[in-house]
């Protein structure tokens, strides 16, 4: 599978990583950084990364063929020019791409409360198909740990976009 996480907002950067991180390791791994949320990245063994302003690479072309995209975290800003069909760099180019090619995109806004003018945004993407998946917990997987929590939202996102995945405790599991 061929998958692009991009991260879009300073703020909660580091969850993209471990999502990043967190893909099985046969996947095809892309990798776009905005410029606010920019992290000094050691090279890391399957990971390909892009320029955010480079958007003639080649996850900017449906022809390419990624299998889905995830935005983690996903600015309002972002989320906004993904809604409105705004291309104007990398990030929002190849999400633009995944509309039109009807491939899963999963955005994780990471502001909250959500304004009205947000919440519309959502809900106008919802409609065309994107996955809106904010980082919320759920309390009967147990974590104890800031690190538990992120791996729960992480699987959620996974199971989401049909990634096996045993990062969090099951509804109704033991273990």
């Amino acid at each position: 599978m061929k998958i692009v996480v991009a991260i879009s907002g300073a703020s909660g950067a580091e969850l993209g990583l471990k999502v990043l991180h967190a893909l099985p390791q046969h996947f095809e791994k892309h990798l776009v950084i905005s410029k606010n949320a920019q992290i000094v990245l050691q090279k890391e063994q399957h990971i390909i990364q892009y320029d955010n302003h480079d958007i003639g690479a080649n996850i900017a072309s449906g022809s390419y063929g990624c299998d889905a995209m995830m935005v983690v975290p996903c600015s309002m800003n972002t989320l906004a020019k993904i809604r409105c069909g705004i291309a104007d760099n990398l990030i929002t180019r190849a999400a633009a791409v995944m509309l039109k090619e009807r491939k899963p995109l999963l955005l994780a806004p990471r502001e909250m409360p959500f304004s009205a003018i947000a919440l519309e945004n959502m809900y106008k993407l919802a409609t065309l198909g994107v996955i809106i998946a904010p980082p919320v917990l759920a309390y009967y997987s147990k974590q104890h740990t800031l690190d538990a929590m992120e791996y729960f939202m992480i699987g959620k996102w996974f199971d989401l976009l049909g990634i096996d995945n045993n990062l969090y405790q099951r509804w109704g599991s033991d273990g």
